[in-house]
């Protein structure tokens, strides 16, 4: 017998309780008049609570529907979407299977009518190369000290996981170049991004995603029936491996199947192996246990374990890591394991319901009252691409000697196989975990990123390709963003930046503060310390770092 599925409730915005609303109130008062960074890490944590009720009460926003409508009634429903996930992200949320899977829209953290993409007469003002040239282009690396190369490597490993956005083949944007400038065709050219009409034909265009939006691990078990079929071995649950620990496919193929792997180079290949490797692990160690599972049932299971490793190795170890603040530090292991701590949840186990108490994983599925999606913001705050360097260092791990020297260019797609025939994985590894990535700054942009050239990929400057996305998409400009994030706008350059060099600078290219681009703000303004990235991107990671566990199943 079919079973329909349940009927998608209403959306309605969830009104928070009188006591939550007056923690919303102190937190956002403390935070103006003091700053959560310079309180004792207790009351730092207690004002980081307060402001993500109230992110949460008003910085989630739904952009509509599925675009393709409503999943059919499905007789599977009840069994195998009860212990595994879909390979297109369908089925997480049971009530509206189509939920952050494949094809959603993107949501957002501001008002809609806030989302706007700019006009045709602004949205090339200043132009994006412009701002490349003159405020991003690395002059001298700057390294983030406090971090490997491995961090780098392992955020782009999981923005593959997390979102992708598609172009179209409408006239692209035009951008006008400087008579200087040393780009080779006149006008530089960048593709649109594919959008949907929003429900109401009154509200801004939304953007769809080409990946599931869940922490499933999608980028190593792919989006798509195909792509996840090619990865398959058809024994024991387990992922296909060559000699070098990587799919069986050489550049072309796997980029027929992925568009993300043009965008691969040696830092995502290490990741991509060792997760390989921990699934077919994990199938070899169920098989054990288990030995009457199927081949589906290991894959499945190792699947979910392997995602949920890597969720939990994001939340307590890379985020720490890249704001090591004392305070950020406790607040995510607190989303993890919660106040009363790891000790007590090994010792116990979980002894509330509480999320703040017991951490997020474990506790009862919340979106808070919006469907969960990732969001337009979301994505620009993670836009890190400084995080990379031009030059690479290959060392032994036997004795720190070096084995050799690399641009970034040697590293990229097309070169993988030949770094890895040469290098060892231990090596490899190695030297990443020597290595500093770049700081995200002003004047870091990596130099051939801005000009960036990967098989059947026409030529690109990445740096203007991300200050265009962020307009293109209706993500406010740096100071409106601070207002809708209920944060003070910079009311001049040398309030925004402590840099007087960068304050001229930035005067010389927008002449108004109120035209600042969102990713050259975020890169300007002081860091708290211990932080990698700014306070107002930190602003958003409050919500939605918990949001991707507490919404999933």
């Amino acid at each position: 017998m079919v079973r329909a599925l349940p009927t998608p409730p209403p959306t309605r915005r969830r009104t928070p309780k009188a006591a939550v609303r007056l923690l919303v109130r102190a937190a956002e008062s403390v935070d103006r008049a003091i700053g959560w960074s310079r309180l004792p890490t207790p009351l730092g944590l207690a004002v980081l609570v307060g402001l993500r009720a109230g992110l949460r009460s008003e910085n989630l926003f739904d952009t509509g529907p599925h675009p393709e409508g409503p999943l059919p009634a499905d007789a599977a429903a009840d069994a195998e979407y009860l212990r595994a996930r879909t390979v297109d992200g369908t089925y997480n949320a049971l009530a509206a299977p189509r939920t952050g899977s494949v094809g959603c829209r993107f949501g957002r953290n501001f008002p809609i009518e806030h989302t706007r993409p700019e006009d045709e007469s602004r949205i090339l003002h200043p132009e994006p190369r412009l701002v490349s040239r003159k405020l991003l282009a690395r002059e001298q690396f700057q390294p983030a000290t406090t971090l490997n190369l491995l961090a780098a490597a392992w955020i782009q490993f999981e923005v593959h996981d997390w979102l992708s956005h598609g172009d179209t083949d409408a006239e692209p944007f035009a951008v006008t170049l400087d008579e200087d400038d040393p780009w080779p065709l006149r006008p530089m050219t960048v593709n649109r991004t594919v959008s949907v009409p929003a429900p109401d034909p009154q509200d801004p265009p939304t953007y769809v995603t080409e990946d599931t939006h869940w922490w499933d691990a999608s980028q190593i078990y792919g989006s798509t029936a195909e792509f996840a079929a090619a990865l398959r071995s058809g024994r024991g649950g387990r992922l296909k491996m060559d000699d070098q620990g990587l799919p069986p496919f050489d550049v072309r193929d796997l980029m027929a199947l992925t568009e993300a792997a043009a965008n691969f180079w040696v830092g995502l290949a290490l990741l991509h192996s060792l997760f390989m490797r921990e699934h077919n692990a994990i199938c070899a160690r169920l098989e054990r246990r288990y030995p009457d599972m199927t081949d589906q049932q290991l894959y499945d299971t190792a699947r979910l374990i392997n995602s949920a490793l890597i969720a939990k190795i994001h939340t307590v170890d890379w985020t720490p890591a890249i704001i090591s603040h004392p305070t950020t530090v406790a607040a995510m292991r607190a989303n993890w394991f919660g106040l009363l701590g790891e000790t007590v949840q090994r010792r116990f186990g979980r002894v509330s319901d509480n999320e703040i108490l017991c951490g997020i994983p474990g506790s009862e599925t919340d979106d808070h009252g919006v469907p969960y999606s990732l969001t337009e913001e979301f994505v620009s705050v993670y836009r890190m691409h400084p995080l990379i360097p031009d030059e690479f260092t290959v060392r032994s791990l036997a004795d720190d000697s070096v084995l050799a020297e690399h641009e970034l260019p040697d590293l990229l797609v097309a070169n993988v196989r030949e770094r890895l025939a040469e290098t060892s994985m231990p090596d490899l590894f190695y030297s990443f975990g020597r290595a500093n990535p770049g700081a995200l700054t002003l004047h870091n942009y990596p130099r051939h990123l801005q000009n960036l050239t990967r098989p059947d990929h026409p030529l690109m400057d990445l740096a203007t390709v991300d200050i265009l996305r962020i307009r293109e998409r209706g993500v406010p400009r740096y100071n409106e963003f601070r207002r809708q994030l209920r944060l003070a706008p910079a009311p001049s350059f040398e309030e925004l930046t402590d840099n007087p060099l960068w304050a001229r600078q930035l005067r010389e290219v927008y002449g108004d503060v109120e035209q600042v681009d969102l990713m050259v703000g975020l890169f300007a303004e002081p860091k708290p310390p211990g932080f990698g990235f700014s306070d107002t991107a930190f602003r958003v990671f409050i919500l939605m770092a918990s949001r991707r566990l507490s919404s999933d199943r």
